[in-house]
């Protein structure tokens, strides 16, 4: 949900200066009046808790009878060559004994697709079965792959560096991550479900994520509470922006098999809003990356060099914004690119130029999603840097000098 990049406050706590009176508490009571304004949309768009009940679980994921028992590969068979018929070759099959359920201690033979065979399993691993209900033993197919001990083992490797290099400051990401997740599962999902609409439940679950994970990361301060207004106006930004693309360009929301099936099982859905909704929670790692660090910037800047001029401090600031913008804009668009790389795999396939598919739902979809998300990012920067020059003290001792050219 967040990523930042752990910004030192040595070399400029707020204690080394004391912050004009006036800044402070404009930038503070703002920053109340949205917390409260946040709170009171939590309790406005809180989903109906019983229908929110009745719509989870409601589709049924298999027939009557049909269970899926896991069971120990015993053998793998090699992927079958163009014609072959796996019922007289041992080839496109898996070997294995099942060991839980009413069916414990049954040798199958399932058939499998290609992909799976050359996936790496290996005797030992671990697949889960589908078995159909019927007299004797019932008839089995495979499922799926055990996946659960190496994600596992994946998460405790990625705590354990976390914890291991950012300490304190890693244990609260993890703290405010753990916080994010209980808001988009606890809140976001289930309102979005109910058919609360996309862009305020997106809007309220950000704002209440942002003050959370700032603050416990970054310690409450005033440096913190820059990054936060800034991080704020970016999410407005990248709400007015996604609205209008998602309108301007008639996305319909629905690109995949997963938005046609939340059409049939749960149509109080409004699929623009939950487009508009998908944008504005993903770019929340980005925009509390670079706000962080042009909230940081400008402290560090004050506090190395206490003569320089509000309008010093907010063009230097500026140029390590500039360079922050050009590698984050990488990091959304080739995001995005990763996950919609198999599409662009499949369009090539198509007898029809590129840009003449460019239109096409699920292309418009990622772009939206790309540009909307820089745009924020990018209007984010001199927003936080100008909110933060203003907010840091003054200058004092020797006279300032003229601001370097950008």
């Amino acid at each position: 949900m967040g990523h930042g990049h752990g910004h030192s406050h040595r070399a400029g706590d707020e204690d080394d200066f004391e912050v004009a009176r006036t800044p402070r508490l404009v930038l503070l009571t703002a920053l109340a009046l949205i917390g409260v304004l946040t709170l009171a949309g939590l309790a406005l768009l809180w989903p109906d808790g019983d229908a929110a009940d009745d719509l989870q679980g409601s589709v049924g994921f298999a027939a009557e009878g049909v269970t899926f028992p896991e069971a120990v590969v015993r053998d793998v068979e090699p992927v079958c060559a163009t014609g072959a018929d796996p019922a007289t070759q041992s080839c496109g099959r898996i070997r294995a004994l099942v060991d839980e359920g009413a069916s414990a201690g049954t040798q199958v033979l399932v058939a499998v697709p290609p992909q799976i065979s050359d996936s790496g399993l290996e005797p030992g691993d671990r697949i889960e079965l589908v078995r159909q209900p019927q007299e004797g033993e019932g008839q089995f197919g495979y499922f799926g792959t055990e996946r659960s001990g190496p994600l596992w083992i994946l998460t405790i490797v990625f705590v354990v560096v976390v914890l291991g290099i950012a300490r304190l400051r890693g244990l609260m990401a993890l703290l405010g991550l753990g916080f994010a997740s209980v808001v988009v599962l606890g809140f976001v999902v289930p309102a979005l479900l109910t058919g609360e609409a996309g862009i305020p439940v997106a809007l309220v679950a950000a704002t209440a994520i942002m003050y959370v994970v700032l603050y416990t990361t970054h310690g409450f301060s005033i440096r913190t509470s820059t990054a936060l207004a800034g991080t704020l106006a970016g999410l407005a930004i990248t709400a007015l922006v996604g609205w209008w693309a998602v309108r301007s360009t008639h996305l319909s929301g629905i690109a995949d098999e997963g938005g046609g099936f939340l059409t049939t099982f749960a149509s109080d859905i409004n699929f623009q809003g939950l487009l508009i909704a998908a944008v504005i929670i993903a770019g929340l790692g980005v925009l509390n990356d670079v706000t962080i660090t042009q909230s940081s910037a400008v402290w560090e800047l004050r506090a190395a060099s206490p003569s320089m001029s509000r309008t010093e401090i907010f063009t230097s600031a500026m140029r390590i914004g500039r360079d922050h913008i050009a590698s984050t804009i990488y990091t959304i668009v080739f995001a995005y690119a990763g996950t919609a790389l198999t599409l662009l795999l499949v369009l090539q396939l198509y007898d029809r130029p590129m840009a003449d598919l460019i239109g096409t739902e699920e292309i418009a979809e990622e772009i939206v999603r790309s540009l909307t998300s820089s745009i924020g990012l990018v209007l984010a920067v001199p927003i936080t840097t100008f909110i933060a020059a203003l907010t840091v003290p003054g200058a004092r001792g020797a006279s300032v000098r003229p601001a370097p050219r950008t």
